[in-house]
């Protein structure tokens, strides 16, 4: 062979290995396994930004309003000012806490046997629904960090097989003929790593935040517990006393 016809030769091979020749030279069920994970990686990254923004979004509304609430100001006046707004992280709890607290005064004096109580239930079940807020979609983000490798392992396997039996049907066993079909379903396993990596990354690092935030509100749920605790021992002392 001379030198022209090496590098014709060498030139096709590389274009017969590029992604796209791969993809396009695949079997059916090789090609819906790689769009369906390049979809899922898609959704993925969708949910990662999302939940960053989200989380960022968590951050900053729980420094605004714990910077307010131990300013001093009256707890009254900030029930008040976020009462009809909608709230958020520990600006939630708070709203909850009060509007049971306000709802126990509005009646007879004797509501407040198990009021104490009712506010930790209160508090209890504002940080489950914010933490499940927080925490929505990153479900997704495990299944495909899970299930990618081994939906890219079936297109491979099933596109091995499928050269197997092309390679039979032309009884070719030639490095020429055998190659490239064996990279177009090894194809579908990197795409499935390509999904997996990232999802798996950044669910590790997301579900981290969203601990440390419900970590954060649960500590604020037990300060302001503490201060509804002295205040209703106090409203129960003074009646008492009366």
């Amino acid at each position: 062979m001379n030198p022209a016809d090496i590098a014709s030769s060498a030139l096709t091979a590389s274009t017969e290995v590029s992604f796209w020749h791969m993809f396009w030279g695949a079997h059916f069920v090789v090609k819906t396994v790689m769009l369906g994970l390049l979809a899922a990686s898609v959704w993925a990254w969708a949910i990662i930004v999302n939940k960053f923004l989200l989380l960022r979004q968590a951050q900053v509304a729980m420094d605004r309003f714990e910077e307010s609430f131990w300013s001093g100001n009256s707890l009254e006046d900030l029930y008040a000012a976020l009462a009809n707004r909608e709230t958020t992280a520990t600006a939630s709890l708070f709203v909850a806490a009060m509007r049971e607290w306000k709802r126990s005064f509005s009646t007879a004096s004797s509501s407040f046997m198990g009021l104490h109580a009712r506010i930790e239930k209160v508090l209890d079940v504002s940080i489950a629904r914010e933490v499940e807020r927080l925490e929505s979609s990153l479900l997704v983000l495990a299944s495909v960090a899970s299930a990618g490798p081994f939906v890219g392992l079936f297109g491979t396997v099933w596109g091995i097989m499928s050269s197997f039996r092309s390679i039979a049907a032309s009884k070719n066993t030639s490095l020429a003929v055998v190659a490239p079909g064996i990279a177009e379903a090894l194809f579908a396993t990197a795409i499935g790593l390509f999904a997996a990596i990232p999802a798996l990354i950044f669910y590790n690092i997301l579900s981290g935040r969203v601990a440390r935030s419900q970590a954060r509100m649960e500590s604020f749920a037990d300060e302001f517990s503490s201060i509804l605790s002295r205040q209703i021992d106090h409203h129960v002392g003074r009646d008492r006393a009366a």
